[in-house]
């Protein structure tokens, strides 16, 4: 894929320009965005999103029109379960409700930076060594057992780099808007928005660790993978408020995360033998691995999301019906009690 330096120039100009506008306009009026908001801006970035999709299939061919796809809709499935992690730690720290754009705010810019970070050093380790998409590869298979296994994500608040500094450092409980620290009596003192932006940046961090190599496994086109990542956090936060109680509703994302993992991490691996040309036997020849279509893996990412929000819901929809009828059953026994 031969990207121009003028697409890269205009694709960070327009990064830019964005986060400068959600700084500005949050800046200057922090509020709880509503339904109506939250929806006009969400449909203006996934719109953004597919019309840059169908952008790459115009002019750069179909091929890296699939990847782009597949890589996004990753990406967006994995900052979606980054949002199950935002809802803990805005309740673990009691996060005010004006507050918590701007630190999602500060949150995505974080996830920006250091997915950046990522997307250049993966490049690298791509071009200088091909066995890194065996190391990529396991990594992927690794962290999908470990997803499917661990679903409540209770401890993700209460990291340990939080723990340290509410240790060694000195704390405040009094909330001043984005100020990581006010002074009290001549001393510097960390307010609960502090804690709030290391938890956001080390989750952040932990995140990058997982997606660069996923989207690796789906595009090994640098552009392609910084672009996936801008447009799956653009919009991350007006979801945060839109969907609300609804993402505690898809109780199996864990698990559709982590089968989509492990697939591209079995994908990866794949590659790895192809291009290291290494054959297996099938009947006394000699056969050379075969790599996973890009249309396939798409195919899949697409019905694997599909089952996991079917199941979900309906998986809630059968908890909250069985929780309705017990209340219903224990209504009339208490009722009796208090007539005896």
């Amino acid at each position: 894929m031969q990207v121009t330096q003028l697409e890269w120039i205009i694709t960070l100009t327009v990064t830019i320009a964005v986060l400068i506008f959600d700084v500005v306009v949050i800046g200057r009026r922090p509020h709880e965005p509503s339904v109506r908001e939250c929806s006009i801006y969400l449909s203006i970035y996934v719109s953004l999103a597919v019309l840059f999709g169908l952008w790459v299939w115009y002019f750069h061919g179909g091929q890296f029109g699939l990847e782009f796809f597949a890589g996004w809709l990753t990406e967006y499935s994995l900052s979606v379960d980054n949002l199950f992690i935002f809802i803990i730690i805005m309740a673990s720290f009691n996060v005010p409700r004006q507050y918590q754009q701007q630190a999602l705010l500060v949150g995505i810019i974080l996830a920006l930076i250091f997915r950046g970070i990522f997307i250049a050093l993966g490049a690298v380790a791509i071009n200088q060594f091909s066995w890194v998409f065996y190391i990529f590869g396991a990594f992927l298979v690794y962290t999908a057992f470990n997803l499917a296994r661990d679903t409540s994500h209770e401890d993700d608040a209460e990291n340990a780099v939080v723990r340290f500094a509410r240790r060694h450092l000195q704390l405040t409980d009094k909330w001043d808007g984005l100020k990581l620290w006010v002074k009290d009596n001549g001393k510097r003192l960390m307010t609960p928005m502090f804690l709030v932006i290391v938890a956001l940046a080390t989750t952040d961090l932990i995140f990058a660790l997982d997606s660069i190599p996923a989207i690796y496994g789906l595009t090994q086109e640098p552009y392609l993978v910084f672009t996936a990542n801008v447009f799956a956090l653009m919009g991350l936060r007006q979801l945060y408020f839109l969907l609300g109680d609804l993402l505690k509703r898809l109780v199996y994302l864990s698990q559709g995360l982590a089968f989509i993992l492990l697939f591209i991490g079995v994908k990866l691996i794949l590659h790895a033998l192809h291009e290291n040309e290494l054959p297996f036997i099938n009947n006394g020849e000699h056969v050379n691995v075969p790599e996973i279509p890009t249309l396939w893996s798409l195919a899949v990412i697409v019905v694997t999301l599909l089952i996991t929000m079917v199941a979900s819901l309906w998986k809630t929809r059968v908890s909250d019906q069985a929780a309705a009828a017990s209340q219903e059953e224990a209504e009339p026994d208490k009722l009796g009690e208090q007539t005896r």
